[in-house]
């Protein structure tokens, strides 16, 4: 008995000298703390997870134990135990393209990991292009590559950013108030190789989007460091050309820092050369002052002008007085330019909470030239109008976050502030002629709007349940200084407005999540109109929700699918006379979305995204209640090849319906069905491709309107459609070399 007691007593002494606590800290590649992360002991299944500062600890850990790594955003990886004694750090690898390693979990938006492989895999042609990573989502341009894209989403016109909050790193893009029309976001600004991640969610349904987030919203995050130095080289018809530049600066564990060039020019596919030309400028410095301490100190710049031969009327084509691809005012055109300086924080404050604040500053300048009616106004000197204006935008945003655990709950607390004011000075609409003669000013002030939010919400994981409830409080003061007045005129107006959300999560598998999402948003109106016509809907609001499913049919097969519906309490309606977003009735809107991927192999990726809406206005008659631009059907499919040996290649398809353009649907907006496609090859440091937009030579129009014009000599107006023809059969060769 003796024996067998000291025997026990050895083992279990040696045991206890073999199975230590192992510590340790999870990072990514630029060292930034990766929480939320689970570490599993392979020989005994023991498991922990990292807290907000990266930290782990696991009992139970011996020399030649195998650990493994995971988290959803990262690849899993594995590490041989050679030593317990003191802590370990571990570095993960962004996740790759590959579909098989995206799971269904309630701490991740499976469609967000998606977007990711979709980023990684396609080409991006330009900074606005980056928004068509959205599925569902439409772009057109139609003044000469310098002003910023009509959009469409979810059968809206979103015309330049009304019903869609568009951020870059959390800094809005969106301009209230703007010269050419409410919620204009002109995103030229951004250089596509610079973006790391695009988070979007469709709906209203986020506490951190206020203003604009009613169709949904969309951040763009900027990389913190760059892995290799980049030069690029571009070269296509119409004497186009791009030179793009990523160099950094220094990079180590505690800091890095990179600077980013790009500049392009073209003079278009039309009669009349755009002579366009942009360039951009862009700089990060990132900090890891000490583990509980992040700075990133983020400097752009921008500016652009072009000449544009506008929107035509299809009655000058089928005359034969101009061809598709002529003008009847080619001095329209502009310039802009935007400098934005940002200075982010996130303090880790203990193992379970932290705080994030940003400061932003924006520059911008705006001037553009437009003639949508040609002589309707004036029979001598001609419609022109110029819209002009000097804006500076100040922002803050700070957001504290707590995280617990508690039993079998877990879970989030968030709170935030944050404050925006806007100053638009010399907010300009004149007649002119020829860009150069101002023949009248119509509208000419100062615009100063200050928005003042607070939200709470939480996350809470009970079980396979996921609840985030959410409140969010918006405070506007909108004031309007009338330069054309005989006397001083400055008038102002304050409103404010609740918006409640919540958002309901079941995990039914890793493979099948349920979801309906619900929640109060609004867009502002224009501070002019409101001052003006003593608005009562100052903040009109929406209404809506998403019930849907993430389905992980098959390892290699990814489905999601939703029913969604939206009520607003007041439609914007552009128009073109007046250059502006002017409001209008109440609406509804409802539909369906589906978005599909599926990869066979791992270098083959096909993608569908399919979108059915059905959108009308409530207050008008049936048969009058269309709303003028919804598109009731969109589809983006993609086939996508990219080899280990470097050969790549991708086929991408963009279809959509034809759609009213007025009331009554008597005036149609014609559809089109584009093929895009590009081939290239990856040999060591260089890449090599060829990039073909509409592959077939499509003639269709890229936006349309229903507008009434007259042409010089024309006796009567006509209302029809005005359009911009789509860019037509364009190659494009792209080099370049990493370093």
């Amino acid at each position: 008995m003796k024996f067998i007691f000291f025997s026990a007593l050895l083992l279990t002494f040696s045991i206890s000298l073999r199975a230590q606590t192992l510590e340790g800290q999870i990072l990514d590649q630029s060292s930034s703390p990766i929480a939320e992360a689970t570490v599993i002991n392979r020989a005994n299944q023991q498991h922990s997870h990292s807290d907000l500062r990266g930290n782990f600890q696991l009992e139970k850990v011996a020399v030649g134990d195998t650990l493994e790594f995971r988290h959803l955003l990262y690849r899993p990886q594995l590490l041989l135990v050679v030593q317990t004694d003191s802590p370990i750090i571990v570095k993960l690898d962004d996740l790759a393209v590959e579909l098989e390693e995206v799971v269904i979990n309630n701490k991740v938006n499976s469609l967000q990991l998606l977007s990711d492989i979709d980023l990684q895999l396609q080409p991006v042609k330009s900074s606005q292009d980056l928004l068509k990573k959205v599925p569902g989502l439409f772009i057109g341009q139609h003044a000469g590559g310098g002003k910023a894209e009509q959009i469409f989403l979810r059968g809206f016109d979103i015309d330049h950013g009304t019903d869609l909050s568009i951020t870059v790193d959390d800094m809005p893009v969106n301009m209230v108030s703007h010269a050419h029309g409410q919620g204009y976001a002109d995103l030229h600004f951004l250089i596509p190789e610079t973006v790391e991640q695009i988070q979007f969610e469709k709906g209203s349904y986020n506490e951190q989007k206020g203003n604009f987030a009613t169709a949904g919203y969309v951040n763009f995050k900027t990389k913190n460091y760059l892995e290799n130095n980049l030069i690029k080289l571009e070269a296509g018809q119409y004497n186009s050309a791009r030179v793009l530049g990523l160099f950094k600066l220094f990079n180590s564990e505690k800091q890095s820092a990179y600077i980013a060039s790009d500049y392009q020019a073209t003079d278009g596919y039309f009669e009349s050369p755009q002579h366009f030309d942009r360039l951009n400028l862009f700089a990060k410095y990132s900090l890891n002052s000490s583990p509980n301490n992040q700075i990133n100190i983020t400097a752009s710049h921008f500016q652009s002008s072009w000449d544009a031969s506008g929107q035509i009327p299809t009655r000058a084509v089928e005359q034969g007085l101009i061809s598709r691809f002529g003008a009847i005012d080619d001095t329209e055109g502009g310039q802009t330019s935007r400098t934005n300086i940002r200075l982010a924080h996130k303090k880790i404050i203990d193992a379970h909470s932290l705080i994030k604040t940003s400061l932003y500053w924006s520059k911008y300048d705006f001037e553009l030239y437009s003639n949508f009616t040609f002589f309707l106004e004036d029979s001598i000197n001609g419609d022109q109008i110029k819209q002009q204006e000097d804006r500076n935008i100040y922002g803050l945003n700070t957001e504290y976050n707590r995280f617990f655990h508690f039993n079998q709950l877990e879970g989030a607390l968030i709170a935030g502030l944050q404050l925006r004011a806007d100053e638009s000075i010399d907010n300009e609409l004149s007649h002119t002629v020829n860009r150069q003669t101002v023949l009248e000013q119509i509208q000419f002030g100062d615009i100063q709007e200050k928005n003042a939010a607070a939200y709470l919400g939480a996350k809470l994981n009970i079980g396979k349940w996921l609840i985030q409830p959410s409140l969010r409080l918006d405070y506007f003061d909108f004031a309007y200084t009338n330069h054309l007045s005989s006397e001083y005129d400055h008038r102002a107006t304050t409103k404010s407005i609740l918006s409640p959300k919540l958002n309901i999560a079941y995990q039914q598998s890793n493979r099948l999540q349920l979801y309906l999402k619900g929640g109060k948003g609004f867009h502002s109106n224009d501070s002019r109109l409101v001052i003006a016509q003593n608005l009562d809907e100052i903040l009109p609001a929406t209404y809506g929700f998403d019930l849907g499913y993430n389905w992980k049919i098959s390892p290699k097969m990814f489905l999601n699918m939703a029913y969604w519906y939206l009520y607003m309490e007041q439609e914007f309606v552009y128009v073109g006379d007046a250059g502006i977003v002017e409001p209008s009735g109440r609406s509804q809107r409802q539909g369906i979305d589906l978005s599909y991927r599926y990869q066979p192999i791992a270098p083959l990726f096909f993608n569908l995204d399919a979108n059915y809406t059905h959108a009308r206005s409530i207050e008008e008659e049936i048969g009058q209640d269309y709303i003028p631009l919804a598109a009731d059907f969109t589809l983006q499919a993609g086939l996508n090849y990219k080899h280990p040996s470097g050969l790549y290649g991708s086929l991408n398809l963009r279809h959509i319906n034809d759609r009213p353009a007025n009331e009554d649907n008597s005036i149609v907006a014609e559809g089109y069905t584009l093929v895009d496609a590009n081939l290239g090859y990856g040999y060591k440091q260089f890449d090599f491709a060829v990039q073909v937009q509409n592959l077939f030579n499509t003639a269709w129009n890229e936006t349309q309107f229903a507008t009434e014009s007259r042409l010089f000599n024309e006796s009567e107006s006509v209302e029809e459609i005005h359009f911009t023809p789509g860019t037509p059969f364009f190659l494009k060769a792209v080099m370049q070399y990493k370093f």
